[in-house]
């Protein structure tokens, strides 16, 4: 890019879930765990790295709390992904198949995404809005967006 970046989208996304632990709790928020002692169970994460990653969540709005109350217990909350939450996933789809590719070894990768419908498995492409495939990064052109903050030489 031939034009200033100070205000990196990039940047911006991976204050929020730049974080080992957080992309774990959103692996298992995915998968359809909603309770705290599940979601330790599944990410092996302390405790209180735990509850400062969901708050954190909660926070910037990609989980949100629902309480729930198991007889004879006291209330606590479950954790559901938003809108803006699902919109994560392709990202940890193209983790995971990144991982699949160059880190699973000769046994392959431990987990396969399928599409529930037809069972074929999930695959992430990319199209321009006009249909297009686009196969690479040399097939992309960085632009200024309405938020770019441009300098004059």
């Amino acid at each position: 890019m031939d034009f200033p970046v100070d205000n990196c989208s990039i940047e911006r996304t991976l204050e929020i879930v730049g974080e080992k632990w957080t992309f774990l709790v959103l692996r298992e928020a995915f998968s359809g765990v909603r309770r705290f002692a599940d979601m330790q169970a599944g990410t092996g994460a302390p405790r209180q790295v735990l509850s400062a990653r969901l708050s954190r969540l909660v926070d910037e709005g990609l989980l949100r709390k629902v309480p729930y109350r198991e007889p004879g217990q006291r209330q606590r909350d479950e954790y559901r992904l938003t809108d803006k939450g699902r919109d994560l996933y392709p990202l940890l789809v193209a983790l995971m198949h990144w991982g699949d590719k160059y880190l699973a070894g000769d046994e392959g990768p431990p987990v396969l995404l399928t599409h529930r419908d037809c069972g074929a498995p999930i695959e992430l492409r990319f199209r321009c809005a006009d249909g297009h495939e686009v196969d690479g990064p040399r097939e992309v052109t960085p632009v200024p967006g309405e938020g770019a903050h441009l300098t004059r030489a």
